[in-house]
């Protein structure tokens, strides 16, 4: 898919991850619509990324109500979808029992799974049939890609990681079957596990935290740059022949049990 005057939905994508990501797309030249929970750093990606460029939509992404209506807002202006990134997520680490064996609240589960998997499959479902709404493009009749963001947890879960990690294999679980359910629509879908990652928030943290992550890293030899998200995104844009793929993003780390 070319990217000139293409419409990307980024969830999340106010901060982290998504925030990175969206400024990737933009270079690319591509126009995009922020759905996030974080009004303040919202309002400061549009004002950063120009209002001609970015829109930013308040969005719950574990409601179906918010986000059709948040697409409405985004055909309004820009008339179309063509990218959807899912970046929304939260990494809580709770164990199954607590120290004095008392179990986890269902409930705590239950949120990561809504907000992580639920969400990413709700905005996609929606993303998927605006896409379908697209002229065919090029020599594969191409109308549009979603790319979800899956984790190394989804793999490799580390003790305290029961919900984040059941959350992220289940992303990569349905990538196949969704890009199989769309391949006739002529919509992708793909999915990024990243590693360590260096975000705002684990930069951070102290130095001993942050030297303890990189020591499990192989090469290179440190926390990946979220530039690097959105340049395998913009990428996984690019190139048509990747369908149905996981691509893990991260040095080759294998997660210890803790």
């Amino acid at each position: 898919m070319q990217t000139d005057n293409k419409i990307a939905v980024v969830t999340g994508g106010a901060s982290g991850l998504g925030r990175a990501t969206t400024d990737e797309l933009v270079k690319a030249g591509i126009k995009v619509a922020i759905l996030d929970v974080n009004e303040q750093a919202g309002a400061e990606a549009v004002a950063a990324l120009g209002e001609e460029n970015a829109l930013f939509v308040t969005t719950d992404v574990t409601s179906d109500a918010s986000v059709e209506a948040a697409f409405d807002q985004v055909i309004a202006k820009f008339n179309r979808v063509d990218i959807c990134i899912n970046c929304a997520g939260i990494a809580p680490a709770k164990k199954v029992l607590d120290r004095e064996g008392q179990a986890q609240p269902l409930d705590a589960f239950a949120k990561t799974i809504n907000i992580n998997l639920i969400g990413s499959f709700n905005v996609a479902r929606v993303a998927a049939q605006m896409m379908a709404k697209n002229e065919a493009e090029g020599d594969s009749g191409e109308r549009g890609i979603i790319i979800n963001t899956a984790s190394v947890a989804a793999y490799e879960g580390q003790m305290g990681q029961a919900a984040y990690a059941a959350s992220k294999g289940g992303i990569v679980g349905m990538t196949l079957p969704m890009a199989r359910d769309l391949a006739r629509t002529g919509v992708r879908v793909n999915t990024i596990a990243p590693g360590i990652m260096g975000t705002p928030m684990l930069l951070g943290m102290p130095d001993n935290v942050q030297e303890s992550l990189v020591a499990n890293i192989q090469f290179p030899k440190r926390m990946g740059y979220p530039s690097e998200f959105g340049r395998l995104a913009i990428h996984m844009i690019e190139n048509s022949y990747i369908n149905g793929e996981t691509i893990r993003l991260d040095a080759a780390i294998r997660m210890p049990a803790k």
